[in-house]
């Protein structure tokens, strides 16, 4: 996989998780500003996912198995936009603690994506 990709993902989606988290400290619900940034993490992601798939289709293996990698790949593309619908349900700040944690989970699952596919097996 890409690892610029990977790394500009996991930086993104730590600043996302950083500044819901701060107008979640603010009481302060998901504005329309965090929605375009859920935006831009998802397009990187979703341009992750289109190299993971190509990268696959041309006979590249994971290290740690094509379905672990698949089922990391796909859960990182429906972080965002999961943790996105549910701020959208709860207009408190406890939307903003909802996509800070699911950004939070992606910065988790980049580093696990990069683990699968460039680890040799355990």
């Amino acid at each position: 996989m890409l690892d610029a990709l990977t790394v500009a993902i996991g930086v993104a989606a730590l600043a996302l998780a950083a500044w819901c988290g701060f107008a979640a400290w603010r009481d302060q619900p998901t504005k329309d500003w965090h929605f375009i940034g859920m935006a831009v993490v998802t397009v990187l992601v979703l341009a992750q996912l289109v190299v993971g798939l190509v990268q696959l289709a041309r006979g590249e293996k994971p290290g740690q198995g094509t379905v672990l990698f698949l089922a990391y790949l796909v859960g990182a593309f429906a972080a965002i936009p999961a943790a996105g619908l549910l701020s959208l349900s709860e207009r408190t700040k406890w939307g903003s603690v909802t996509v800070a944690a699911g950004a939070a989970v992606l910065a988790v699952l980049e580093v696990r994506l990069y683990d699968i596919w460039g680890s040799t097996g355990a």
